[in-house]
């Protein structure tokens, strides 16, 4: 690293790591990057999955070291950190919009009680409809659901709310 950089500038270049499963949503968005410390010219960031055992995490382990690295960091250390579990209220309001606009409903923000309520009343990404019913809680990764809208009558996942 040659030039001094600040947390800032680093959290910038992070927006540029997608999330592998869903690449329209950074991790800086989806709330994985939980800190980044910079301490005698060294990168230090903190992330936490999803879900524990996430098939993904290294992935986005080594894409943080490659975009720090294509900018110029030179000393990285990528920790998976378990000090605060990850909820989806973690995910920014541009997340969330992504999320939509990729066709995935985005999770409601919620009190971190989650009910059956939250699962099952979901508006749809393709139409707006709230007539959606839950057909299944298990999508094609841990963190979606199935859900049908009655009104424009399409399929769609939901990112599920935790």
């Amino acid at each position: 690293m040659n030039e001094v950089i600040n947390k800032e500038q680093v959290l910038d270049w992070l927006d540029e790591v997608k999330d592998p499963e869903i690449p329209v949503i950074s991790l800086i968005d989806l709330g994985v990057i939980t800190n980044v410390d910079i301490t005698d010219n060294k990168v230090t960031v903190d992330m936490t999955p999803t879900f524990v055992g996430c098939p993904a995490m290294d992935y986005m382990k080594q894409d943080v070291v490659d975009v720090l690295t294509k900018h110029g960091v030179d000393n990285v250390e990528v920790n998976i950190s378990f000090k605060e579990s990850w909820n989806s209220n973690k995910i920014t309001d541009k997340g969330r919009k992504a999320l939509h606009d990729f066709g995935l409903a985005p999770p409601p923000k919620h009190n971190l009680q989650v009910d059956i309520d939250i699962l099952e009343h979901v508006e749809c990404p393709n139409c707006g409809s709230d007539n959606t019913i839950l057909k299944t809680p298990f999508g094609p990764t841990a963190c979606r659901s199935i859900h049908h809208c009655d009104s424009c009558h399409e399929t769609f996942e939901q990112f599920k709310p935790l």
